[in-house]
């Protein structure tokens, strides 16, 4: 008997032999930096020239690992593979590809710090993000599997006296989900086998930046009973096999995590129809935003400053839920955005390895580039109170930053920065903070932080992101709680971790039985 669903539970380090067990995975995959890993193609282990070098962003002198580098030959044979394998595999009892996710979730479950030390060095995460990724990706794991136990009978409809009507899912087909670094084992973990356990096969190509992380979820898969083909671990270009097989006649869906620019690329290829194809291709996209905490003058200000911190500069505010505005009543402004300075002026930036950190590095000189750039504008468009400074002579590490008075239009307001920095706007009222919160693009989270019972409600019908929430920060959604997704230029709101999810990946077939 499977139990009921419950998040895995979050790791606390001031207990002295929970912080020991992190050094001591630390310790453990520290040994393992530099080692070589290569694709697997239907099992089997493929060596290429050319190669992705993993570095680690607080230190840019360490090599995590060097991963071989799929090509389009590659992507076909991968194709091939998984054409092959989805024969089978979709034709597996549904409860034993439910198994094969339970199994994976029981083996990462216990080495659970050893994969968040990988996230520390591979791509700079702190404990507490690294244990959070962790457990996300574990999550998806016990979650999916459930929801495909509840979909296996499908669904009762109607029949007459003569006859016997069936409803039920089946999968797709082949498919490439492309998975971003920020949250490289939870997002990677869950676009891949979600779209598995519903009964497909799958082309899995991992951010540049996180591929060793991935290896990982591979080497898990295999030991839980995952056949050969099921899924096939391609990294490598975006530009080469990225489009090669979203382009591909065979490729049944495609799911993304990342940049708008290259989420409405997709969408946009997608749609055209190849030589051979038969099918619409399907499309679950997740493309970022530009995310707000609204301040009530009727709110908790303490808790308002925590929000804000806590979500736009965790994970140095990588993640696409991230705060990066604050719009706040002129009642209440000055009081908010004092009392926001404080707590980023005492948020240590520094190495991630070590257990008082708060905030580590951005992920790459790209993107440290990308913030240094809008600081710069942003400096222009409004006042800097906090932060703007970096330094990447050894890793890449910008400090929280705070511009306050920043016209609701101006760019640090409208574009994505993905990066620790959060952007202070006011309001005469409740009216015109929601009017500011929703004049983006995006549409992804928001919260608002306040005392008034009708302001709440208000913004329950009038606030347009796919996830609210209200008295506390506007990222860290977990799986079967706040099923994750935007609106509007975010993406097309597939809804990760919740019960839809795995319908984005199977089609329904009625089946008439006359008597």
């Amino acid at each position: 008997m499977v139990t009921a669903y419950k998040h895995e539970p979050f790791t606390d380090f001031n207990i002295e032999k929970n912080e020991q067990a992190y050094k001591d995975a630390l310790s453990y995959v520290k040994g393992e930096l530099g080692k070589e890993y290569p694709l697997i193609i239907n099992g089997e282990y493929v060596t290429t020239a050319e190669k992705i070098v993993s570095i680690n962003p607080s230190n840019t002198k360490e090599t995590i690992g060097t991963v071989s580098k799929a090509n389009e030959t590659h992507a076909e044979q991968a194709m091939r593979a998984a054409q092959a394998a989805f024969k089978t595999w979709s034709k597996w009892d549904p409860a034993a590809r439910a198994n094969v996710l339970f199994r994976a979730a029981a083996i990462v479950r216990r080495r659970k710090h050893e994969f968040s030390a990988w996230m520390t060095y591979e791509i700079g995460k702190t404990r507490k993000e690294a244990d959070a990724d962790t457990a996300e990706g574990i999550d998806f794991l016990e979650y999916y599997a459930r929801q495909m136990l509840e979909l296996k009978p499908g669904v009762p409809i109607n029949s007459r006296d003569t006859e016997f009507n069936q409803f039920h899912y089946i999968p797709l087909g082949p498919g490439v989900t492309i998975s971003p670094w920020n949250l490289p084992f939870a997002i990677m973990a869950g676009t891949t086998v979600g779209p598995m356990v519903a009964g497909n096969t799958v082309m899995l190509k991992p951010a540049s930046n996180t591929p060793i992380i991935a290896y990982k979820l591979m080497e898990v898969l295999i030991e839980a009973g995952m056949p050969n083909g099921v899924i096939n671990y391609i990294p490598g270009s975006g530009s080469a096999i990225g489009d090669y097989l979203v382009d591909h006649p065979q490729t049944h869906w495609i799911n993304f995590t990342g940049s708008k620019e290259v989420g409405t690329r997709i969408y946009e290829r997608a749609a055209k129809i190849q030589p051979g194809q038969q099918h619409l291709k399907r499309t679950a996209i997740e493309m970022g935003g530009k995310d707000t905490i609204i301040v009530d003058n009727e709110a908790d200000l303490d808790l308002a400053a925590e929000s804000i911190l806590h979500s736009a500069y965790g994970f140095s505010g990588q993640k696409c839920s991230a705060c990066s505005r604050a719009v706040v009543h002129e009642d209440v402004y000055d009081e908010v955005l004092e009392k926001t300075r404080a707590l980023a002026a005492e948020a240590v930036v520094g190495n991630p390895e070590h257990h008082n950190t708060f905030m580590g590095p951005v992920t790459d000189q790209a993107a440290y580039d990308k913030i240094m750039e809008y600081i710069e504008i942003g400096k222009k468009e409004a006042r800097l109170v906090i932060g703007g400074d970096g330094d990447n002579s050894s890793g890449f590490f910008v400090q929280p930053t705070i511009f306050a008075d920043a016209d609701p239009d101006s760019r640090i307001m409208q574009e994505e920065i993905f990066g620790p920095v959060v952007a202070f706007s006011k309001a005469a009222s409740f009216d015109e903070l929601i009017d500011v919160a929703n004049n983006t693009e995006y549409g992804l989270t928001g919260a608002v932080i306040s005392n008034n019972r009708a302001h709440l409600e208000q913004a329950r019908e009038d606030f347009h992101v796919g996830n609210l929430y209200f008295n506390r920060g506007c990222t860290a959604a977990i799986v079967g709680y706040q099923p994750f997704g935007g609106f509007k230029m975010s993406g097309t709101d597939a809804k990760a971790g919740g019960p839809g999810y795995l319908l984005h990946f199977m089609q329904p077939k009625t089946v008439s039985d006359q008597f």
